[in-house]
């Protein structure tokens, strides 16, 4: 087994991200470069297996291979799990308490390629969780320093029981569903999990390719969802999901073919999950809408309010014991998921409460629909921290807080305004309570960024 050579800072900065590394392939990111980074996560992690998993990018084979064998050279061996969504990743490394890589750039179009890590039971490795410590040893280079052994293992089919047993099969009626898959994984795993149920599910582009054909794989841009939205009116279905690349993500469309935010998602999965575990504090980041807050005390929640970002979720998850938490950009977490979240179970879960409801998903989210969204509007600016701040000092009078980027709330909207981690822009969020403020208020707290 040969040495690992070191990776120069230049090329860590532009791939190593806050939670994870992603770059394009082969100019940013290639297979000696995940080499390095196997032997490196080995010899952080300091765990005898590690357990890796790829999405469908023709490149993740090789990527892949050249991890795990970076990762033996230390002497660990590798469990090697092939195709799988990135929650599929996460219940492996749940599943067999051992750390885990997932090879895939999620929602990033063809040309790109990435790893995603976590320490035993999924623990997050970010930046400020090792992701740090990671990358000080792929700068180093490593010694190989043993020789361990590698072999396959098929957990699909245990991976799709996990996903049913967050509900009642029995209470499930026949739904009429179809899921955009956007040629990324969702076709590999949403057939497994929906099999046997007693619904009827179509799939849409479920045919594995990277290089992703018929639309890019990021259900969060309105313009992704326009076949599916043709395809749920066309054949009358009672709902349409829509997966990212790695399919840890769903969007969800109604039978009128409205898509539903993230928001709105979290405050349904909410309500479903107060209703079998509890009273309990549930999870929402800071740019959810108003209404998940409302939904969650109205069901006897205690909504706890966290910064933007998994890793952030899962450690606020782990302190309160919070059975469930979600995000706007619909990532969804559950406690009995060791805290990953997947968009699969969520769909699950959509899919109980319909059925025992007896309505349609717009009747059930009528009452839940009450303020209306900006979205996210990023802006290109010289200098975000001082933009903030010039902002903050023109709402001096209103509440504020920090906890991520500028939080100012009024009787009847808010506004988030975030910098971006790794570009000079600024991320506005703003909610009011029709369509004409949220564009009033937009303009208005945009007027303040420039001197």
């Amino acid at each position: 087994m040969t040495d690992m050579k070191p990776i120069s800072a230049d090329r860590l900065d532009a791939i190593v991200k806050a939670y994870d590394i992603r770059g394009t392939v082969p100019d940013q990111l290639d297979a000696e470069m995940c080499r390095t980074f196997g032997a490196a996560f080995a010899r952080f992690c300091g765990a005898p297996e590690i357990v890796v998993a790829r999405d469908m990018r023709p490149d993740g084979v090789d990527f892949a291979a050249a991890f795990g064998e970076g990762a033996m050279s230390q002497g660990v061996d590798v469990i090697e799990i092939g195709l799988a969504s990135t929650d599929m990743l996460y219940f492996a490394s749940g599943h067999l308490d051992m750390p885990g890589a997932m090879f895939t750039a999620s929602h990033n179009p063809a040309g790109y390629n990435g790893i995603k890590l976590c320490g035993p039971k999924a623990k997050p490795v970010g930046m400020e969780s090792g992701l740090a410590d990671v990358r000080a040893l792929a700068e180093q280079g490593l010694n190989a320093t043993g020789q361990g052994s590698s072999r396959s293992m098929d957990l699909l089919g245990a991976f799709a029981d996990h996903v049913r047993s967050f509900i009642d099969i029995t209470s499930l009626r026949r739904l009429k569903i179809v899921a955009d898959t956007a040629n990324g994984m969702g076709g590999h795993v949403a057939p497994a999990a929906f099999e046997g149920l007693p619904v009827d599910i179509e799939i849409m582009y479920g045919e594995l390719d990277g290089t992703f054909p018929n639309h890019p794989a990021d259900p969060i841009q309105a313009e992704n969802l326009v076949d599916l939205q043709a395809r749920v009116l066309e054949v009358g279905a009672d709902v349409g999901l829509a997966f990212d690349g790695d399919a840890d993500r769903v969007f969800l469309v109604d039978e009128n073919a409205r898509p539903v935010s993230g928001s709105l998602t979290t405050a349904l999965v909410a309500k479903a999950m107060l209703e079998a575990t509890g009273p309990g504090p549930i999870i929402h980041n800071l740019i959810c809408s108003k209404a998940t807050v409302e939904v969650i005390e109205e069901n006897g929640g205690e909504p706890v309010r966290t910064k933007v970002g998994h890793s952030f979720i899962k450690a606020v998850m782990a302190e309160t014991g919070a059975a469930f938490g979600g995000e706007h950009s619909g990532h969804y977490y559950f406690r009995d998921n060791w805290r990953a979240d997947s968009g699969l179970i969520a769909a699950m879960i959509i899919l109980e409460q319909m059925s025992v409801s007896g309505k349609t998903l717009s009747e059930m989210l009528a009452p839940l629909d009450r303020y209306v969204a900006s979205g996210e509007i990023n802006t290109v600016v010289d200098d975000a921290f001082a933009v903030i701040e010039r902002v903050s000092d023109s709402y001096a009078s209103q509440p504020q807080d920090r906890l991520d980027g500028l939080t100012v709330q009024f009787s009847d909207w808010w506004f988030n305004l975030r910098p971006s981690n790794t570009e000079p822009l600024l991320r506005l969020n703003l909610e009011a309570a029709t369509a004409a403020d949220v564009i009033r208020r937009v303009a208005e707290v945009k007027a303040h960024f420039s001197a």
